[in-house]
């Protein structure tokens, strides 16, 4: 066992499914099972066959076809539930059981209605039985973070007799502070006679708001395996947030001296897909993941970060797979960020110049709550230096089937010298042969760095907005925006727009040399 190593055991697809408004079906599990893969997590515990057949149905598609993971079914602590947990992960290329028996004094006389003695004999019996099935057994006094310690390491050297390969510790309702639940973890591994031949885990909700600094603390007192979910899903609060816990040992690791195996540029993707088939977004100001997470809209901040992004910011965006910061404009923004913005339309002012923009652009920000592209266009067209086009969309036709090659034919006229342009290209897709027409008629003027479509209306005659970035060879970034009830005419107006500015800019730059 590496003592430096942190297994990732990744319960979104079990206690975060739980969670109201979660549920998944079988392809959508199984999506979200191959994300995890991609992701990294030592263990996907896939879910409690015993609940209901789709239950069994998902995990078994799931220890099929997933293949570096271990993959995880959870069973209560009889013969039946551990039963068909195996037949649902034998096929999987590791398979594991976890078992599980509340130990806490109120679970034992109100839920289960049994003695501490008949507790022991069951989760002995459990593990035993487990492990005549799979090489890998998970154990979990569930409620062990309200059980008496001495009966916990009691249970705990029993079941290691038994062939229990890792003990989790679950602070079931949320309900110890870290210090105590690391003092825990601490006294389990020491007192425990046989607890190095197990490794040591924990499984911590969020009630009060302290699911990941209490995993942390396990993690610091000695347990090498965290149990947690995406986006923090799980039941009533949710779970120990798997991207907070993996950037927190990533980013302090000189804190921990700890790794784990995760890709962290999957991180954002992860969560993205959750989300997408959940219909469940994280809130804004989630840490890692969370929209505002690596968002700046204060003066003084935009202003460091734009000189140096480690004066506010402990993690790189492109870590956990976000692009980069994002500089929202606001009343509370500065020049710095004003001058960004207006460079990536294409405005590059003079110092005085910009002031008298920063001035009215304050103005209507202490009427708006957040400032739009099209505001500060009219803020410039109102100074008189609105971007004049060179290239105007005329025509277009574009063509896709199942069995054929999408292809594009554009016409594109010269503004300047009146001349109309045509291309023809095939592609990936419609709008990518499109793009492609634009760029032999207009010239090549950067890389295409962002696309992204958003319907303002409902039903099937919605309006498209498309939002396009490109990026030419001294890393100027253009923005390009454009809406249609045509997706196509729309994404082509987007870049065309973007194109007008870097050309506008190359205008400007040639004239300023001459």
């Amino acid at each position: 066992m590496n003592e430096n190593y942190v297994r990732i055991f990744d319960t979104t697809l079990r206690d975060g499914e739980q969670a109201p408004g979660f549920s998944m079906n079988i392809e959508e599990k199984l999506r979200l099972a191959v994300q995890l893969e991609r992701l990294g997590v030592d263990v996907i515990e896939a879910g409690f066959p015993a609940a209901s057949p789709d239950d069994f149905a998902s995990v078994e598609k799931i220890a099929k076809t997933v293949k570096r993971p271990e993959i995880c079914g959870l069973a209560r602590a009889t013969e039946s539930d551990i039963s068909i947990a195996f037949e649902a992960v034998k096929k999987a290329k590791k398979p594991r059981i976890h078992t599980f028996i509340a130990t806490s004094p109120i679970h034992m006389e109100f839920k289960l209605k049994k003695k501490p003695e008949e507790i022991l004999d069951m989760a002995v019996k459990a593990v035993k039985h487990a492990k005549s099935l799979v090489g890998r057994v998970d154990f979990s006094p569930e409620d062990g973070g309200r059980s008496d310690p001495d009966f916990l390491v009691e249970v705990i050297t029993a079941v290691i007799e038994e062939g229990a390969d890792i003990i989790n510790i679950p602070d079931t309702v949320g309900y110890l502070m870290p210090d105590e639940f690391g003092r825990l973890m601490e006294y389990l591994i020491k007192n425990v006679k046989n607890s190095k031949r197990a490794i040591f885990s924990t499984h911590c909700h969020d009630d009060l708001g302290l699911a990941v600094a209490n995993s942390l603390a396990g993690v610091a007192n000695g347990a090498r395996q965290v149990e947690c979910t995406v986006n923090g899903a799980g039941e009533r609060a949710g779970n120990a947030s798997l991207e907070e816990i993996v950037m927190t040992l990533k980013t302090r690791e000189d804190f921990f001296s700890l790794k784990t195996g995760i890709n962290t540029r999957e991180i954002a993707p992860t969560s993205r897909l959750l989300s997408q088939i959940t219909g469940q977004q994280v809130q804004a100001n989630k840490a890692i993941v969370g929209k505002n997470a690596f968002a700046h809209e204060s003066g003084i901040h935009q202003h460091g970060v734009l000189a140096n992004r480690k004066t506010y910011e402990i993690i790189e965006p492109q870590d956990v797979g976000i692009e980069k910061s994002e500089i929202v404009l606001g009343k509370h923004s500065g020049r710095a960020a004003l001058k960004k913005y207006l460079e990536e339309l294409g405005y590059f002012l003079d110092e005085d110049k910009l002031t008298t923009v920063f001035h009215k652009f304050k103005r209507l920000a202490d009427q708006k709550k957040q400032i739009e592209i099209a505001d500060l266009d009219a803020i410039m067209i109102g100074e008189g230096t609105g971007i004049p086009k060179l290239w105007k969309l005329e025509s277009f036709s574009v063509k896709s089937e199942t069995t054929g090659v999408p292809q594009a034919m554009i016409s594109l006229r010269n503004l300047k010298t009146g001349k109309r342009i045509s291309a023809e290209h095939i592609g990936t897709g419609m709008v990518d042969a499109a793009y492609q027409c634009v760029a032999e008629i207009s010239g090549d003027h950067g890389q295409l760095v962002e696309f992204a479509m958003d319907a303002v209306t409902a039903g099937i005659d919605a309006q498209a907005v498309v939002k396009v970035r490109i990026k030419d060879a001294e890393e100027h970034v253009f923005f390009g925006k454009a809406a249609s009830a045509d997706i196509v005419e729309a994404s082509i107006e987007a870049y065309l727009d973007a194109v007008n500015k870097a050309v506008y800019r190359k205008t400007q730059r040639e004239s300023d040399r001459s």
